[in-house]
C-alpha cells in the first residue's frame, strides 16, 4: 500500500550509548495502524522519531509536513486556555477584529480559508463531550482525562496528514474511552496508534508488531492479529514436531549405517587371509571409501535435520507464562473479607460492600466517582464521612506506578523485605516462576525494564508475609504492555484469595471472571455528589 511514513535503515541511540532502534526498514500502511510490542522495544521512541521530536542517529524517516502527535505523558501548563490548547486563538482573535470592522490585511491572512472555524470547533468539542465549553477557560480547571480528550480534539481539528497517538486511553474513564474510540473510528487519514487497549486496537485496519528490532504488519484488527498469530504458532509447533521426528529418523539411520559398516568390516577382516594381499588391500581401500561416503552422507542428513529443527524452534515464540503456587493465599468460601456499615465516602457517595471468600469484585464508574477514594477508605488511609469499614484479612495493594520496591535494592533483597522468613533459595525458585532469573534478581530494581519491574512487584506482593488474602488493584493495566497484561491475568488466575479491582479496561475485567461489579458512578448519580 502507498505510505506517507517510511523508515529507511533508521537507527537511534540515547546519549548514554544505549541503542533503542537499529537499522529499521518499514513503510506504514496508509490507514490506521496499531503498533504493539513489549515495553522497552522502542514503540514510543519510534513515534517520537516520526513526529520529529527526536533526530535519528542514522538512516531516515520520510513523513508528510503536517503531523499530529499526542505523547503518552502529556504536559500542559494549567494557565493556558482551551483556545490555546486547540491552537485556534490567533484565528479567533482575527475573526473578532474583522467582525468589529477593524480588520487588517494581516487579520485576513491569519484567517485564510478558516471562516467556519468557530462552527467546526463547536462541533468537534461536542464530539469529545465538551458541549458549551468556554474557550477562555484555563485547562488547569479540567480533569486529567478531559485534558487528554481536549488535546485529541485539537489534533482532529488541525486535520494532520498523519496522526500519532501514544497510549491515548491511559487514565481515561469508560465514557471518555468510548468518545476516543468513536473519534478514531471516524478518522479517514493515516494514523499510528501505540496502545494496550484491546478495544481501541480492534478499530485499526492493520497491526504492526515491533519485535526483535523489526516491524511485521498484519492485515486486520487486533483480534484478527491474535488469531493469525495463533494459527502461525500452531503451525510452528507442528513444524517442530515434524523436525524432531525427522531428526530422530536420521539419527536411527546413521546408527543403522554404522552397524552395517561394522559388520562388513568384521567380515572383511575374517576373509583377509583367503585372498592375495594386493587384492585384500584394494578391497580394503574401496571399503573405506564406501564407508566414508555412507557415513558422511548420513551425518550430513543428521546435520541438516538438526538445522531444520533449530529453524522450526526459532519460529515458535518464547512468550513464557507465569506459573506459581499461590495456595497459601486461599480463603474459605463465606469468610468475611470486607464489611461496611452505613458507609458514606468523603465525596458523599454511599457504599454498601460485603466481600466474602474468594470473591472477585470490579469497581467501575467514571473518573472522579470515588473508586480510589473507596480503596483508600478501606485501607484506612482516608476517613469516611460516616459509617465504618472492617477489613478482616491480610491485604496488599498493587500500585499503579509500581513504586513498591526501592530502586537501590537488588530484586532479591527487595522481595526479601516483604517475606523476611523465607530463605534465599526458596525466593530464587519462586522468582524464577515469575520469569525472573538469577541474573535479573541480582540487579538493582532501578535498572529493570518496565516488564521486569512489573513482575518483580507482583512477585513481592504475592509472596509477601503474611500471604495476602485480599489483593487490591487500582487501574493495574495502565502503562502495561499487552504481554504484561497477559502475565498479570495468568498470575491472578492462580491467585486463591479475594480480588478488588478498579479498572476502565473492559477486556481485562472480562478476563478476570468477576463475581460482581460495583458501579460507583451509578451510586454517585443516586446520591448526588457532595464535598
Amino acid at each position: 500500500m502507498p505510505s506517507a511514513v517510511v523508515c529507511h535503515d533508521l537507527s537511534f541511540a540515547w546519549p548514554s550509548g544505549e541503542i533503542a532502534i537499529a537499522g529499521l526498514d518499514c513503510a506504514f500502511p496508509d490507514t490506521t495502524t496499531g503498533l504493539v510490542g513489549r515495553n522497552g522495544v522502542g514503540k514510543s521512541t519510534l513515534l517520537r522519531l516520526i513526529a520529529g521530536d527526536l533526530s535519528p542517529s542514522g538512516g531516515s524517516v520520510t513523513r508528510p509536513e503536517r503531523i499530529g502527535y499526542l505523547p503518552q505523558h502529556l504536559v500542559l501548563e494549567g494557565h493556558r486556555s482551551v483556545a490555546e490548547v486547540l491552537g485556534i486563538e490567533p484565528v479567533l482573535a482575527a475573526l473578532a477584529t474583522i467582525d468589529a470592522g477593524h480588520g487588517t490585511m494581516r487579520d485576513f491572512e491569519t484567517v485564510g480559508d478558516q471562516w467556519d472555524l468557530p462552527e467546526r470547533c463547536t462541533a468537534m468539542l461536542g464530539r469529545f463531550g465538551f458541549a458549551d465549553l468556554d474557550l477562555l477557560r484555563p485547562i488547569g480547571t479540567l480533569s486529567g482525562g478531559e485534558v487528554i480528550l481536549l488535546a485529541l480534539a485539537a489534533q482532529f481539528l488541525a486535520e494532520p496528514e498523519v496522526l500519532l497517538l501514544d497510549e491515548p486511553t491511559n487514565n481515561l474513564d469508560r465514557q471518555a474511552r468510548s468518545r476516543l474510540h468513536a473519534a478514531l473510528a471516524s478518522w479517514r487519514g493515516q494514523a499510528i496508534v501505540v496502545s494496550h487497549d484491546r478495544e481501541l486496537l480492534d478499530l485499526v485496519g492493520y497491526v504492526g508488531e515491533m519485535r526483535a528490532g523489526d516491524i511485521r504488519f498484519f492485515g486486520g484488527n487486533f483480534t484478527a492479529y491474535t488469531e493469525a498469530l495463533a494459527v502461525e504458532q500452531e503451525a510452528a509447533a507442528r513444524g517442530v514436531r515434524t523436525a524432531e521426528s525427522d531428526l530422530r529418523r536420521q539419527q536411527r539411520e546413521l546408527v543403522e549405517a554404522r552397524i552395517k559398516l561394522d559388520r562388513r568390516q568384521r567380515f572383511a577382516r575374517s576373509q583377509a587371509g583367503n585372498v592375495p594381499k594386493i587384492v585384500a588391500g584394494a578391497k580394503k581401500r574401496a571399503a573405506e571409501v564406501s564407508a566414508g561416503k555412507l557415513r558422511g552422507g548420513h551425518q550430513a542428513d543428521v546435520a541438516e535435520a538438526r538445522q531444520r529443527l533449530e529453524a522450526a524452534e526459532d519460529r515458535v515464540r518464547d512468550d513464557e507464562s507465569i506459573e506459581v503456587d499461590l495456595s497459601r493465599t486461599s480463603v474459605p468460601p463465606g469468610r468475611d473479607i470486607v464489611v461496611t456499615e452505613d458507609l458514606v465516602l468523603r465525596n458523599g457517595v454511599a457504599v454498601s460492600l460485603h466481600l466474602r471468600g474468594p470473591e472477585r469484585v470490579g469497581l467501575v464508574g467514571p473518573n472522579g466517582c470515588g473508586k480510589t477514594t473507596l480503596i483508600d477508605t478501606l485501607r484506612g488511609r482516608v476517613e469516611p464521612r460516616s459509617g465504618s469499614v472492617a477489613l478482616r484479612v491480610p491485604y496488599r495493594l498493587l500500585p499503579q506506578r509500581l513504586q513498591l520496591l526501592e530502586d537501590g535494592d537488588s530484586v532479591l533483597a527487595a522481595v526479601s523485605r516483604l517475606a523476611p522468613t523465607a530463605d534465599d533459595n526458596r525466593l530464587r525458585a519462586e522468582l524464577a516462576r515469575f520469569l525472573l532469573g538469577a541474573d535479573t534478581i541480582a540487579r538493582p530494581v532501578g535498572s529493570l525494564s518496565g516488564g521486569e519491574r512489573f513482575r518483580a512487584t507482583l512477585a513481592a506482593l504475592l509472596l509477601s508475609e503474611p500471604p495476602p488474602q485480599l489483593l487490591i488493584l487500582d487501574e493495574p493495566t495502565n502503562n502495561l504492555d499487552l504481554d504484561s497484561v497477559r502475565q498479570l491475568t495468568e498470575a491472578l488466575a492462580q491467585y486463591r484469595g479475594a480480588l478488588l479491582v478498579a479498572s476502565h479496561d473492559e477486556s481485562f475485567l472480562a478476563d478476570l471472571n468477576l463475581t460482581c461489579r460495583v458501579d460507583l458512578g451509578a451510586r454517585m448519580g443516586q446520591q448526588g455528589r457532595e464535598g
